[in-house]
């Protein structure tokens, strides 16, 4: 079984593609918005702690290792409910976190500018109060796009090319026969179709990251109390597709198609919102 060329050769510009997407974007809006890698920075780290090793060790313990958890979970809805949930708490706690971090750093830094001489503020491209939100959402998207879906998806290429050269079995050898099978069983399946789901759905999921980025510090830089769980919520809900994939309740496509549209919504309110000032600087 050979994997055809153009199937993966529109794999490797899926994944090329979605491992370039933040650091263009990035590199796009740096000047214009000043957007400083720092916070980037932090929008990994919340991540790969809260998503990486908080939700997958709960994951790993709700799901396997406690057998009266696992045995309710078994019920489709119920780990539709479960799966959503998890990823809507983690994830968003930490970015609570992250985000109040960013928040003191952010109203230690206006106390100094407000000290500064004039010419030395004019000399540096104005930060609009959203640019931290869109930098942390670029680090915590793009290392979602990175960890779970350019790395995971750079495996599969190198499975097809060991594939295509005869050399997977002997690459494998350490897998069980059955874990070997499906495997090739995955690869026969691969088509170019297969890359454009790939690329749609980790691009969909990076501005989804983004969009309750920025919703998280307008909240938080409103003072208002409920922004934890409206974003608990939210983050839930885009979750709620993919756990009914998984649960075997819904085709990927309508799942797609759903993801599609979302990230066409919330791309036009990303746009609407960096047009509007937003929400002042908190001075304390």
């Amino acid at each position: 079984m050979v994997v055809a060329p153009l199937t993966l050769s529109s794999l490797a510009l899926a994944t090329l593609l979605v491992a370039a997407l933040p650091f263009l974007i990035y590199r796009r809006l740096r000047r214009p918005l000043a957007l400083k890698p720092r916070d980037a920075i932090v929008g990994i780290a919340v991540f790969a702690l809260f998503a990486m090793v908080i939700e997958r060790a709960l994951n790993d313990y709700v799901l396997h290792r406690n057998e009266a958890t696992a045995t309710f979970l078994s019920n489709p809805l119920a780990f539709v409910v479960y799966g959503a949930m998890a990823a809507g708490i983690c994830e968003e706690v930490g970015r609570f976190i992250g985000m109040r971090l960013l928040i003191k750093r952010a109203a230690a830094n206006a106390a100094k500018a407000a000290t500064a001489t004039t010419a030395a503020s004019t000399s540096h491209a104005p930060r609009t109060d959203d640019g931290t939100a869109l930098t942390y959402g670029l680090g915590h998207g793009g290392a979602e796009a990175w960890l779970v879906g350019v790395l995971v998806q750079v495996q599969w290429i190198l499975f097809a090319v060991f594939e295509n050269r005869g050399q997977l079995d002997g690459y494998l050898s350490n897998l069980p026969s059955e874990s070997v099978m499906r495997i090739h069983l995955i690869l026969a399946n691969l088509t170019p179709q297969t890359a454009g789901i790939f690329a749609l759905e980790r691009v969909a999921a990076l501005v989804f990251q983004i969009g309750l980025s920025v919703l998280m510090w307008r909240g938080l830089r409103a003072g208002w109390r409920g922004i934890l769980p409206l974003a608990i919520g939210l983050h839930a809900l885009v979750d709620v597709p993919a756990a009914l994939f998984q649960a075997q309740l819904v085709p990927l496509a309508a799942v797609d198609a759903v993801y599609a549209l979302g990230a066409v919504v919330v791309i036009g309110l990303l746009f609407k919102a960096f047009r509007r000032p937003s929400v002042p600087a908190p001075t304390a």
